[in-house]
């Protein structure tokens, strides 16, 4: 694998790193309401939304994503008890990215608030953004066309599946590497308090 590095980095530089840009998978935007919540949950929903409620992320392998300090200050939350796990530096409130439950499924979604004060263009490192999800809940028409959705879709598979066969889903550092439980303890949100997110949506 390249060992071209990309900073990550959190507003306040408690969390700092690097993901290896060849572990990543394209670039997309997410229009979920469930990106969008977790923004607000935050309170950073101006500096991680666009205009029409999009969040710009980064698929990629976890065993390339490498903290080099602060990972202690690493939080995760759930919108429900089934809901993907949403890694953010407790110490700022910046989003990291999103994972599975577990670390069977080999993915982190990350999040471009914490790609973007290292000096590196996440254009460079990473290219343009080529899918464009879940646009029936932008705040407006999503004008832009996905380019590239069918072969995202496809090298996000082939990833999870050669990372599952090969053994290096295990090579996570979201995931205690024996037990596969995540290494922080994940704030599950009650139905009261998704419902309150939603309605500042």
């Amino acid at each position: 694998m390249s060992t071209v590095q990309h900073p990550l980095r959190c507003q306040c530089g408690a969390v700092q790193g690097y993901v290896i840009t060849s572990a990543a998978i394209g670039r997309g935007i997410c229009y979920c309401k469930d990106c969008q919540s977790f923004a607000h949950f935050l309170g950073r929903e101006k500096h991680i939304l666009n205009d029409l409620g999009g969040t710009d992320i980064v698929p990629a392998a976890p065993r390339g994503v490498v903290f080099t300090q602060g990972k202690e200050s690493l939080a995760c939350m759930q919108l429900s008890p089934k809901g993907l796990l949403r890694w953010y530096a407790k110490c700022c409130n910046t989003p990291v990215g999103n994972t599975w439950r577990h670390n069977k499924l080999s993915y982190v979604g990350l999040i471009h608030s914490c790609l973007e004060s290292g000096g590196q263009s996440i254009d460079e490192s990473f290219g343009p953004v080529r899918m464009q999800v879940n646009v029936q809940s932008a705040k407006g028409v999503v004008h832009e066309k996905s380019k590239g959705l069918f072969s995202g879709l496809f090298r996000w598979t082939t990833m999870m599946f050669r990372e599952r066969i090969s053994g290096t889903y295990k090579r996570s550092p979201f995931f205690v590497p024996s037990t596969g439980q995540p290494i922080a303890i994940p704030i599950v949100l009650t139905m009261d308090e998704k419902q309150a997110l939603r309605n500042k949506l």
